[in-house]
């Protein structure tokens, strides 16, 4: 028996998540929706094993891997998640994930990662190896700027890009509007972009986000900061 701690910020995926792992013998000693309350769990419940979204809102799932590699937490990370970014994989594993799994895998992969993680194993799911294949297949990190963008920047700039304002970024990040805008102006002057569509247009050119029309959500993101 394994015992797990569950962060996702669907309530659904996580009680789903709790059927299977329960059914599977495992014990699922907590979970949330927020970073900063699994955290305190995480400190407190000391679970063999964290299940961890990247997407969690207007969170980052990297940031509390971060977290959790600074307190260095004994626990390990599965990641399980929609993302499918060769730079999250890149990113997550680089912060100590053990494993990385993507939502509509299987059980049994997701069990295989379970047990790969307890075993201090390293695990890959499905079409997971390819996307880190993908990150070594660049020339170096100078042609992906955002390589050079840290957990909170990236977390900001993916904010930012889905139309909120420094205001509603601080109220969410604990942070005050000045301390947001300069974290967006830091990571616009690491991007080499002069304003919030250009900001938009660069993370849609790099994948850090997936939508089809990068005109209307420009057109919003600029908008919040005016």
């Amino acid at each position: 028996m394994t015992r797990i701690y569950l962060v996702d910020d669907h309530q659904i995926m996580r009680e789903g998540l709790r059927s299977l792992l329960e059914a599977k013998g495992h014990l699922v000693v907590g979970e949330s929706a927020d970073p900063t309350e699994a955290l305190a769990d995480l400190l407190r419940l000391r679970p063999e094993v964290l299940l961890l979204d990247l997407n969690l809102g207007g969170h980052s799932g990297l940031e509390l891997l971060a977290e959790l590699q600074r307190r260095r937490l004994a626990t390990h990370c599965v990641v399980l998640t929609m993302s499918a970014q060769p730079r999250q994989v890149a990113e997550a594993m680089r912060l100590g994930a053990s494993a990385y799994v993507l939502k509509g895998s299987a059980g049994s992969e997701l069990m295989s990662a379970i047990d790969a993680a307890v075993q201090e194993k390293k695990y890959l799911g499905s079409g997971v190896a390819e996307l880190v294949l993908e990150v070594f297949a660049l020339k170096d990190k100078e042609s992906d700027p955002l390589f050079t963008l840290s957990p909170r920047e990236q977390q900001i700039i993916f904010m930012v890009v889905n139309g909120q304002s420094s205001a509603e970024i601080g109220v969410e990040l604990h942070l005050s509007p000045k301390t947001v805008a300069t974290y967006r102006s830091r990571l616009m002057a690491k991007l080499g972009v002069n304003d919030v569509p250009g900001l938009v247009r660069l993370a849609i050119r790099h994948r850090l986000i997936d939508y089809d029309d990068s005109g209307d959500r420009a057109r919003r993101s600029s908008d919040a900061f005016h």
